[in-house]
């Protein structure tokens, strides 16, 4: 019997060695891809050459109702020291299926450069088109700002506005639409904070 109990003990201790050296030799690699993700998600909202800096090394924290109900990044571009754009993470609490995790790229003159979906739970075949995977819905907002298409375009077909919805499913475009057109608000509020200790660098 205490045989067995040495042996068991050897092996919790050979198997705890292996599972932290493991992650140990793979923490670095883990860091490595999800940085390379987050690029790559960023990347999709603002063109290449639009700026100069690290956007990772910009980042900071927001936290504003137009945003969402929990704190939020934001990431901001800049060209030559100038403001260039940023990208605000926004959420939509009001999907069919619960809460809608955007990227909303905002270049400095109020324009849209791009909006995508980073997260959701809607339903698939039907809500998920929001997805650029899935349609190309999302790049409606393309160039669009709080002027054009003007207040009252800022809604679905169905309400009056100009984006169009999906058959059998217009809560989750409805979601989208005006979680961007708040953070199109939150930017024209909130443009000269969120540039001045960017280009302060």
């Amino acid at each position: 019997m205490l045989r067995n109990s040495l042996v068991l003990g050897l092996f919790a201790i050979v198997t705890v060695g292996l599972v932290a050296f493991t992650q140990q030799s793979t923490a670095e690699r883990i860091a490595q891809a999800e940085r390379q993700a987050r690029i790559d998600a960023l990347a999709q909202i603002l063109p290449a050459g639009s700026y100069d800096n690290d956007l990772l090394d910009s980042q900071r924290e927001l936290r504003h109702a137009l945003l969402g109900p929990r704190p939020v990044a934001a990431w901001i571009a800049t060209r030559e020291g100038q403001p260039a754009a940023v990208i605000l993470q926004a959420t939509a609490p009001d999907g069919y299926s619960g809460a809608i995790q955007l990227l909303i790229g905002v270049q400095s003159n109020g324009r849209l450069s791009g909006v995508r979906v980073i997260g959701h739970r809607e339903t698939p075949g039907l809500g998920d088109k929001i997805e650029l995977a899935k349609s190309r819905w999302i790049l409606g907002f393309d160039g669009k700002s709080l002027q054009q298409p003007g207040e009252s375009g800022w809604a679905v077909k169905k309400d009056g506005g100009q984006f169009d919805q999906f058959a059998g499913a217009t809560i989750t475009p409805r979601a989208v639409v005006k979680a961007v057109h708040q953070a199109l608000q939150y930017f024209d509020a909130h443009r000269d904070e969120l540039f001045a200790q960017e280009t302060a660098r």
